[in-house]
């Protein structure tokens, strides 16, 4: 008769698998953050649109204005929102934003964007009619770019959207928008409710 050996590797992935947790690994400042985020998300989403820091139609296919993307800052946050209207459900989104200058922007040897290569495809909520990121302001600068890129579904089957503003120099339809940040309000938690 043989000895039964051991496999190892078997051995520590049924350990694993019979002992390790599933309870998400928050402690009570997460849990604070996400309410404070949640109560300022509430506050921006009942802006009017002339009171956004930056507000852009979002463009699909073209020809058709599908919703909007708005960029508002709280403190040192940047707060990003694509919404559709009724007609329109957000897909998968991508957006690169940073210090205007040469490089602020992934793109190919023709000058179009790498959406692929895009910083932000995470968002921090998403939902059928908005996507949500709230992004860091880690770098000191006042003359920001940002393109906004979208896949939405609508009366007219999928398109690719992006943020209305400039067009980049390659031969996509690809559009960017410029903004400053000191023109921006940033005290968003004392804006009344």
């Amino acid at each position: 008769m043989k000895n039964p050996t051991f496999n190892v590797p078997m051995l520590v992935l049924f350990l694993c698998f019979f002992t390790c947790s599933n309870e998400p690994l928050t402690d009570s400042t997460d849990s604070e953050e996400n309410d404070f985020n949640s109560n300022i998300l509430d506050r921006i989403t009942s802006f009017d649109e002339d009171e956004h820091c930056v507000y852009t139609n979002l463009i699909a296919g073209q020809h058709h204005n599908t919703g909007s993307v708005t960029i508002d800052v709280d403190g040192d946050k940047l707060i990003v929102i694509y919404s559709t209207n009724d007609d329109w459900t957000l897909g998968t989104t991508h957006l690169s934003i940073g210090i205007c200058d040469d490089d602020w922007v992934p793109t190919n040897g023709s000058g179009s964007p790498k959406i692929g290569h895009f910083e932000y495809t995470e968002p921090y909520s998403i939902e059928p009619h908005q996507v949500i990121y709230i992004i860091p302001i880690t770098e000191i600068g006042d003359n920001y770019c940002f393109a906004a890129h979208a896949e939405v579904q609508g009366p007219t089957g999928g398109e690719t959207a992006w943020g209305e503003g400039t067009s980049f120099s390659g031969n996509s339809w690809a559009m960017f928008e410029e903004f400053n940040l000191s023109d921006c309000k940033t005290d968003i938690e004392h804006i009344p409710t």
